[in-house]
């Protein structure tokens, strides 16, 4: 199944088939407290310079969140994603829960915006469907509603395929949902990484769709988290994960993305891992031939 977004002028594919999709999370005020301080005075200095730091180093689309309590969503999230139109023509992730947030920001949009995220809470999905068929988007489902987020892969499912359903009623095709399956920290609870897999297992062979997880979230709260994001984004692959919101900064989750590509099959003969080689050594062989050279060493003076 082949989810398609776009912008106004790229196309960009989600499916098992296709390389995996790198969705950037950095354009958050969520612990960026510069990032929310220009945000509030609708500056959007910062949002241009994330955006192409991140398609730079390797995303192919871009969440836009400007979630601040209190502040004007709905023209902050409209100004985000103009800047971000502004500076590169990578597909947008609208993640707003807000109505009226996301009936500001979707006309503005010139493409197929994927809106992150609806819940499977009644209310939710009754809320924000409507929007996401109005302005023909395509949007994640996360698996959890009204009783919580439980632990039983087969519960996800359920309400992973109550979400589906209900956009169905609401005239959005399957293929234009993709179902987060949730990723937990892992270390609250040492079960979290095998709950996601599983779920994600069941929602791969009985719904078929694409899915799209904040991986991140795996590593919170202990040392050293980019392995084990990496870790969880490649054990995902495996089983039916097709995209991630995840930090496109960080070199080692990139370059094992990559790896994951290509180990399934979705890089032939290995173009993209190589293109990857080649713009790296380059990048190195600049920064030597840029590098000032080192002052020469003078010998002491002998004493007398």
């Amino acid at each position: 199944m082949k989810t398609v977004v776009c912008s106004a002028t790229k196309t960009i594919v989600i499916s098992p088939d296709d390389p995996f999709v790198i969705i950037g999370e950095r354009i958050n005020p969520t612990n960026r407290k510069k990032l929310a301080e220009e945000l509030r005075r609708f500056d959007f200095t910062r949002v241009r310079r994330d955006a192409l730091a991140q398609v730079e180093a390797g995303a192919v689309m871009l969440d836009v969140n400007t979630g601040i309590p209190g502040a004007d969503e709905p023209g902050m999230l409209t100004g985000a994603i103009r800047a971000v139109m502004e500076v590169t023509d990578a597909p947008i992730s609208i993640d707003s829960s807000t109505p009226e947030a996301l009936e500001a920001a979707l006309p503005v949009y010139k493409g197929k915006a994927l809106v992150n995220s609806v819940t499977g809470e009644d209310e939710m999905l009754e809320r924000l469907l409507p929007l996401v068929k109005k302005y023909g988007a395509a949007v994640i489902g996360i698996a959890n509603d009204d009783t919580g987020i439980s632990n039983d892969p087969k519960e996800r499912l359920t309400i992973a395929r109550k979400i589906v359903e209900r956009a169905s009623d609401h005239g959005i095709p399957k293929e234009d949902v993709l179902i987060d399956p949730l990723c937990m920290p892992i270390g609250a609870n040492h079960e979290f990484g095998r709950i996601a897999f599983e779920t994600m297992r069941l929602i791969r062979e009985n719904l078929g769709v694409n899915m799209s997880v904040g991986a991140g979230n795996v590593g919170f709260g202990l040392p050293d988290r980019p392995p084990l994001t990496t870790g969880f984004l490649l054990l995902g692959m495996q089983v039916g994960l097709t995209a991630s919101i995840t930090n496109a900064l960080e070199p080692e989750i990139y370059k094992m993305i990559l790896a994951g590509d290509l180990m399934l099959g979705r890089d032939p003969f290995g173009r993209k891992w190589n293109a990857h080689f080649r713009k790296v050594s380059a990048a190195r062989a600049e920064r030597r031939v840029t590098a000032p050279e080192a002052a020469p060493i003078t010998p002491s003076s002998p004493t007398s």
